[in-house]
């Protein structure tokens, strides 16, 4: 096995229980190929962890484990998806929600993966080739720990991935496959792209949505992707929703959710536009909404214009305050660890304060119990949903 020293910043973060390693915390980089476990020690050579290697956007490896002669073998994956299925047991059994998170990475003790269940099926979504080369053995001992599954599928987000999604093993899933979250249902695609149609950790948001805020409501739902807000509104009684998201693809993906729940399509508008053209729309039309949903994604690019949370989100909420009707509701998203709770909430801050308006914040999400985060970790509990009351 490799040996390497990190520095003493490094050895602090390992002692206290980071997970995660990263280029500069070594003292001299260990020349070692994806998958490879190398020992750590501190500067005086005292041994500090195990983690194996494997390059994503931030991470250079991840940590297996502080016990020396620990390897990535079945006995190590058959402890760690032991632990994860029995937090899930709760999920697995509510027949109302059939879609969710079974392992979330270094929330459930290791970085690189995470797998998601949908109505019986698994995918896996490998985020390095480090891990991707302990495949096999993952994949075995998963279907010993989770006999009921029915089949997998996997989604390849590393750079080096020459195939995005694929069909691994069991029964292939119907497509579109039929999920239930909070007893609404929705269609996901398991076999298209990275994306599967509907965001998982969303759950408590949309389900808030169509409980508390909905009923007798018009709804606005900003970057809808496949539609999911407005669905959820409009089975909690809204009456009318709006759904705008640029990709050509958002009408026929929001339609199907609508379809799939006996909801008319004709009495929802759906709109594949830019988002801020539509806003630029709306305010010269003087509209306004009772509530609006806002989950952007971290960077955008279109032909007009290119937008990033950390640059731009507190001028969208600006414009937002103007199309939401007095005493309204916006509900604002964000999903990235690089801005944190209290950042996102400056940022809220000062668009109403712009405004001189005033605000009053009525509800406040992070990830869900099956999006588990190490308290070592904040990084995980990525993110940041506010329902913020106009007054």
């Amino acid at each position: 096995m490799k040996q390497a020293r990190v520095k003493k910043l490094a050895t602090s973060r390992i002692k206290k229980g980071y997970p995660m390693i990263v280029e500069q915390d070594f003292i001299r980089s260990p020349e070692v190929t994806e998958g490879q476990l190398v020992e750590l020690s501190d500067e005086t050579g005292k041994y500090l962890a195990t983690a194996y290697f494997g390059r994503e956007k931030r991470a250079i490896g991840w940590i297996i484990s502080k016990n020396k002669g620990n390897v990535l073998d079945a006995g190590y994956f058959v402890s760690l998806f032991e632990k994860a299925k029995t937090l899930r047991v709760p999920f697995l059994k509510d027949e109302t929600t059939t879609a969710f998170r079974l392992f979330n990475g270094e929330g459930d003790g290791l970085g690189g993966f995470t797998i998601d269940y949908y109505a019986g099926y698994a995918v896996f979504n490998w985020y390095n080739q480090g891990i991707y080369s302990y495949r096999s053995v993952i994949l075995e001992v998963f279907l010993k720990i989770f006999p009921e599954i029915k089949g997998i599928y996997e989604k390849k987000r590393y750079r080096t991935a020459h195939e995005e999604t694929d069909f691994v093993t069991g029964e292939q899933a119907p497509d579109p496959l039929l999920v239930l979250e909070n007893g609404i249902r929705y269609a996901v695609h398991l076999d298209d792209g990275l994306m599967t149609g509907i965001f998982l950790d969303q759950r408590h948001v949309r389900r808030t949505l169509m409980e508390e805020y909905a009923a007798g409501h018009s709804v606005l739902n900003l970057f809808s992707y496949t539609g999911a807000f407005s669905v959820a509104a409009s089975m909690g009684g809204a009456v009318k929703t709006v759904s705008v998201d640029v990709a050509n693809r958002s009408r026929k993906k929001t339609e199907e959710q609508f379809d799939v729940n006996g909801l008319p399509t004709e009495d929802h508008e759906i709109r594949v536009m830019d988002v801020f053209q539509y806003i630029q729309y709306g305010l010269r039309h003087k509209l306004q909404f009772d509530v609006i949903v806002s989950d952007p994604p971290t960077f955008a690019r279109t032909k007009k214009r290119t937008f990033s949370v950390e640059q731009d989100y507190g001028e969208l909420i600006n414009q937002l305050i103007d199309l939401t009707s007095p005493d309204g509701v916006l509900v604002l998203s964000l999903n990235t660890w690089t801005i944190s709770r209290e950042e996102f909430l400056d940022i809220i801050r000062s668009a109403f304060a712009d405004k001189q308006q005033a605000f009053e914040i009525e509800a406040e999400f992070g990830v869900p119990a099956d999006f588990p985060v190490k308290e070592e970790y904040p990084e995980g509990n990525y993110l940041k949903v506010f329902f913020v009351r106009k007054k």
